[in-house]
């Protein structure tokens, strides 16, 4: 399976739909990004967070954002796909090859319940390592990581930390597939809920989440309409 991309903003961005995303990332293994506007401005300010996206060995078009962007450039035919249910779909897959995982992120209890309901839904599931994401010695982690064995890895610390978690510590684990998942894990908890199937089908999901948690309001916005408006200017002026 050959891997082609489209730049965005200065960012590339893998054009595989999901199924095939999920084949290429469980063949290939390393750094998944699931790539939202946030993080393309933040990587145009940050040289260093920049590297990290363009080494990433498959960069996913995780929000409506992003597909709104291709397609204003003229690149058509490139869905979304849902950071969670990419990240959930490769966890039945390394479980039904007999492959541990495991879970870094989120508060305690949250990760408590997201491991349990997960073992619940997923039969064999066989989690090797799990830690929350309120340590301060980042090493120790990384090493505990290590020695776990685990084939999957989701990070759930948050962009940009998750991803230069994972970039330190992939060369160390090139068998293991990492993926940046976010809040997935208040989801799998039950402490969030995931938006209704209408709203993700046309791709709100980002726009119900932030009715329901308007503390995503400064996060989202004004990064979302900066974002559009720079790719605008990049179509027609380009640059």
């Amino acid at each position: 399976m050959e891997r082609k991309t489209e730049s965005l903003q200065g960012i590339n961005t893998d054009t595989f739909d999901f199924d095939g995303a999920v084949e290429y990332a469980f063949k290939h293994r390393g750094q998944v990004v699931t790539l939202n506007p946030e993080m393309v401005m933040f990587a145009n300010k940050n040289p260093d967070f920049k590297k990290i996206l363009q080494s990433a060995e498959l960069v996913i078009p995780e929000s409506v954002g992003i597909e709104l962007g291709l397609k204003i450039l003229g690149k058509y035919g490139i869905k979304r796909i849902a950071g969670i249910k990419f990240s959930y779909q490769m966890l039945k897959k390394f479980t039904q090859n007999h492959l541990p995982v495991a879970l870094i992120g989120a508060k305690q209890a949250v990760l408590n319940d997201a491991c349990d309901n997960l073992k619940n839904e997923i039969k064999d599931l066989n989690i090797v390592y799990f830690q929350n994401g309120y340590f301060t010695d980042s090493e120790k982690v990384k090493n505990e990581l290590i020695n776990s064995g685990a084939k999957l890895a989701l990070i759930a610390l948050g962009s940009p930390k998750q991803e230069k978690f994972i970039y330190d510590v992939k060369s160390n684990m090139p068998e293991t597939l990492f993926i940046g998942v976010g809040g997935s894990f208040d989801v799998w908890a039950g402490a969030v809920e995931r938006a209704p199937e209408s709203w993700q089908k046309v791709g709100l999901e980002w726009l119900y989440r932030t009715i329901r948690q308007p503390a995503r309001f400064k996060r989202i916005f004004p990064a979302l309409p900066v974002f559009v408006l720079k790719v605008l200017k990049e179509r027609f002026l380009g640059c």
